[in-house]
């Protein structure tokens, strides 16, 4: 992937994948009680819209991503919320964190951990946790038995670890979890403040003239995504798992 090509496409957007304040908010709202002033850490946070809501609603996080821009948009989101010092943010990588065994109440990750594969994030971030510890995680997950071939072959080309719910729920379970419960995000999540934000934007490139071949590929890839989102929504979603150490 040209990956400048990308980041044109996906800069100063609203999020990073499917996910709403409210969805952030119903899964806070499921799990079981955390300690007062809990040690949270959100993986993958990209611009960090449910950092803010996890600062909101828990006191400070602490929010690593990759992707050195991402972190400076949440950085000012953080500031003009009035969130500045609850929010932490830390270049790195989600897959090597060097924190000691132990180190978290609460791990958070919305539409990031299939970077590393759902069995292998869950398998990685475990060792954080304190005992009892908590992790919420949205997934893209098969929603629906028996999809349509052309949507099953476009998820198979972009994500061929996706599983059902109930496979992920046993993936959990062999990792060491309890799953305290689960729920599909509504369709609004995908394109309020994603889909619709980045139609808009492969629009507005297009418009501009001067396409790169790399740029080309990833306005293509990104129609594509967005067509089979809108034809076969109702076979494939995020869920979130919500689960305990």
């Amino acid at each position: 992937m040209d990956f400048e090509a990308f980041f044109t496409v996906h800069c100063n957007l609203p999020r990073e994948g499917p996910g709403s304040d409210e969805a952030t908010r119903e899964a806070l709202r499921r799990l079981p009680p955390l300690p007062r002033s809990p040690r949270v850490l959100d993986l993958g946070c990209g611009p960090g819209r449910q950092s803010l809501v996890l600062a909101q609603e828990l006191g400070s996080v602490i929010a690593v991503d990759f992707h050195e821009p991402f972190l400076r948009q949440l950085e000012v989101s953080a500031k003009q919320a009035g969130l500045g010092d609850r929010i932490t943010i830390r270049q790195g990588d989600m897959g090597a964190l060097e924190d000691p065994p132990g180190s978290f109440d609460l791990i958070w990750s919305e539409g990031a951990i299939y970077l590393l594969g759902f069995a292998n994030g869950l398998r990685l971030w475990r060792p954080l946790l304190r005992d009892g510890g908590l992790l919420g995680v949205s997934e893209c997950t098969w929603i629906q038995d028996n999809p349509p071939r052309e949507v099953r072959e476009f998820w198979q080309a972009e994500y061929p670890e996706m599983m059902t719910i109930e496979d992920n729920l046993k993936t959990a379970t062999d990792a060491g979890y309890e799953v305290w419960d689960t729920f599909i995000l509504p369709r609004s999540a995908w394109w309020d403040e994603y889909l619709t934000p980045v139609s808009d934007r492969v629009q507005q490139l297009r418009a501009s003239g001067n396409l790169t071949p790399g740029l080309s590929q990833v306005l293509a890839e990104t129609e594509r995504e967005i067509d089979i989102c809108d034809r076969y929504g109702e076979f494939f979603g995020y869920v979130f798992y919500l689960m305990k150490k």
